[in-house]
């Protein structure tokens, strides 16, 4: 397999979960045991678009039993002989090798993958600045040379980049302390928010310059956050930034009493 893989480092580790819990794009040759008509190929491919049922192959990470997963879109590009080459964009813990072997048990010939590349993990892509290792090896060797930490950026991004699909909660700065220090988010904090938040969803909580503060889950609708003006918006799940790094603005229990 080759194709994207984000790689985290120091602090930034923190949002690992968040990129393995993103949606994933692959392009696939399948090798077909026996050749069939294309239209019967493209045909059997398109019913596995949706939800579809997927046991964990016998080599695998994790528990071998039956789940949900879901395939966005499932494009044919090319039928030759017994290689068909698709695209499939699919959720995150989708096994790619084992959608070939059910595909093939559906068409009655049997199949298997031959070979993967990824090419899109939560928003990084082939085409959004990824480099190869030979680039990182120059790279780094041009930075020992120079000791100029700006050519580091031409592959090191910043944290908030793995967060972009996240729907976003702004604050103010008098909220971003207690919020590191693992308080939940509550109404007068919020200052804008993105349209489309769900209650129990997931969404990333920002300070005003754009800096990545929490994880969390919302406790209600973007509708709803607008219309309160206190209570709990937003449970707070991972965070990500450091204390100390807004001035502390609020008071604990023990401190007002």
């Amino acid at each position: 397999m080759t194709g994207v893989l984000p790689v985290a480092l120091e602090d930034a580790t923190k949002v690992v979960h968040a990129l393995l819990d993103s949606g994933k794009e692959y392009v696939c040759v399948m090798k077909l045991h026996k050749e069939l008509p294309e239209n019967k190929i493209r045909e059997t491919l398109g019913l596995f678009q949706g939800k579809i049922f997927q046991r964990p192959p016998v080599r695998a990470s994790v528990k071998r039993q039956v789940r949900v997963r879901k395939i966005y879109y499932l494009d044919v590009l090319e039928v030759d002989g017994r290689n068909v080459l698709f695209k499939v964009g699919c959720e995150a813990g989708t096994y790619i090798r084992k959608l070939c072997h059910d595909v093939g048990e559906i068409l009655g010939c049997g199949a298997h993958m031959y070979e993967l590349r990824r090419t899109r993990s939560g928003p990084f892509t082939e085409t959004s600045g990824i480099v190869t290792l030979h680039d990182i090896a120059y790279i780094h060797s041009k930075w020992q040379e120079t000791e100029d930490s700006a050519i580091l950026k031409k592959f090191i991004q910043p944290m908030e980049r793995a967060l972009e699909l996240f729907p976003k909660i702004y604050v103010r700065d008098s909220a971003v302390d207690a919020l590191c220090h693992g308080a939940h988010l509550t109404a007068p904090g919020v200052v804008m928010l993105e349209t489309g938040i769900e209650a129990g969803s997931k969404v990333c909580i920002l300070t005003l310059k754009g800096e990545a503060v929490a994880m969390a889950t919302a406790t209600a609708t973007t509708q709803e956050i607008l219309r309160k003006n206190h209570g709990i918006v937003a449970r707070n799940d991972r965070v990500l930034m450091p204390r100390g790094t807004y001035p502390k603005l609020w008071r604990s229990k023990r401190q007002s009493s």
